[in-house]
C-alpha cells in the first residue's frame, strides 16, 4: 500500500522580483529587496529572454542569437544583483538569480507556487522579446498562488514614505481577512500604523436615497467592527485608524493611498464571481495608485 506524504511546505519561502532592465523594474529589485530583509527571507531575481508570451526562442531563433539575448539577460540581473546588495549594506540576504527562456508570465506564476510574494514593476521597456508591461502585472496578479506585489514609479523606500501608513481595503470577504492579515504583519514590521478603510456603498453623489441608509450605516459598521476584532491584541504595536465610508470602494482607497506608503487589497470582493482571482476594485487600483499596491488572494 502506497503511504501518502504531505507535500514539503518551505519554512522561509523567497520573495520572487522579476526584472527587465527597466527603471521600474529595478525600483521593484530595490523595494523586493527591503520586504526580504523584514522577512529574513531569501531574494529571488529572474529575468527572461522570451516575449511575454509566444515560444521560446530556442524554437526560432539561431543559437548566436540565443546566446546574445542570454548574455544581455546576464547583465539584467547581474544590474539587479548590484542594487539589491547595495539597497541592503550588511543584511546579509541570500540572493540567487535566474535568466528563464520562458515567457516571463508563465515562469512567475510557476515561481509563485512556493514564493512568499512575487514583486513586480508596472511597465517596462515594451521590447518584443521581453518586458514587463502593464499586461504582465495584470496577468500575474490574476494567476498568481501568492500575493502579488506591483511597484510604479516610485518604490516608496524613502524616509519620508517610510513614516506613512500601511492602507488596507475591507469588505467582509474571505479575500478582505487574508488581506488584514497581510496588512497588519506588514504595518508591524514597518513599524508604522494602519488605515483600515470599509468602503460600503458602489454609488455616491446627491441621489442616493435618503431614508434606509442609517440601518445599513449601522450594519456595515458592525461588519467593520467584526473584521477588525482581534487584530488590536495581537498587533499591539501598530496604531490603527478605522475609515467607514459611504463611497465607492476605489475612490475612497485612491483619495488614502496619497498618505500611504503601501496599499494592500483582497483579489476580489463583494462583486467578485466564482474563480475570478482579480475584482474590479482591486483591478482598478493596480493601474491607478501611485504608491505600491498588494494584491492578496483568499484562502
Amino acid at each position: 500500500m502506497t503511504e501518502n506524504v504531505a507535500p514539503q511546505v518551505d519554512p522561509n519561502p523567497p520573495v520572487v522580483v522579476a526584472v527587465d532592465g527597466s527603471a521600474v523594474s529595478y525600483q521593484a529589485v530595490a523595494w523586493a529587496a527591503l520586504d526580504a530583509a523584514r522577512h529574513r527571507a531569501p531574494l529571488h531575481i529572474v529575468t527572461s529572454i522570451c516575449a511575454p508570451i509566444g515560444p521560446p526562442p530556442t524554437a526560432v531563433l539561431e543559437p548566436a542569437d540565443i546566446a546574445g539575448l542570454e548574455l544581455d539577460g546576464e547583465r539584467i540581473v547581474g544590474e539587479a544583483t548590484r542594487i539589491a546588495s547595495e539597497t541592503l549594506p550588511g543584511e546579509g540576504v541570500e540572493m540567487t538569480s535566474e535568466v528563464a527562456e520562458e515567457p516571463i508570465i508563465s515562469r512567475l506564476i510557476e515561481l509563485s507556487r512556493d514564493a512568499r510574494i512575487v514583486v513586480l514593476g508596472s511597465r517596462g521597456l515594451g521590447a518584443l522579446r521581453r518586458g514587463l508591461l502593464g499586461s504582465v502585472a495584470t496577468a500575474v496578479t490574476h494567476h498568481s498562488h501568492c500575493p502579488v506585489a506591483v511597484i510604479h514609479t516610485t518604490a516608496a523606500a524613502d524616509p519620508v514614505s517610510a513614516r506613512q501608513p500601511v492602507l488596507v481595503g475591507v469588505d467582509g470577504t474571505p479575500n478582505s481577512v487574508a488581506a488584514l492579515e497581510f496588512a497588519f504583519e506588514e504595518a508591524s514590521l514597518r513599524k508604522t500604523g494602519l488605515t483600515a478603510l470599509h468602503a460600503w456603498s458602489d454609488v455616491s453623489g446627491p441621489y442616493l436615497p435618503v431614508s434606509g441608509w442609517e440601518t445599513v450605516e449601522e450594519q456595515e459598521r458592525a461588519t467593520f467592527g467584526e473584521e477588525m476584532a482581534g487584530y488590536t491584541e495581537r498587533f499591539p504595536d501598530v496604531a490603527v485608524r478605522r475609515v467607514l465610508v459611504k463611497d465607492r470602494p476605489v475612490r475612497s482607497m485612491l483619495d488614502e493611498s496619497e498618505h500611504s506608503q503601501l496599499v494592500v487589497v483582497g483579489s476580489h470582493g463583494r462583486g467578485g464571481f466564482t474563480g475570478m482571482l482579480l475584482g474590479s476594485t482591486s483591478n482598478a487600483l493596480l493601474h491607478s495608485v501611485d504608491c505600491p499596491i498588494v494584491i492578496v488572494r483568499g484562502e
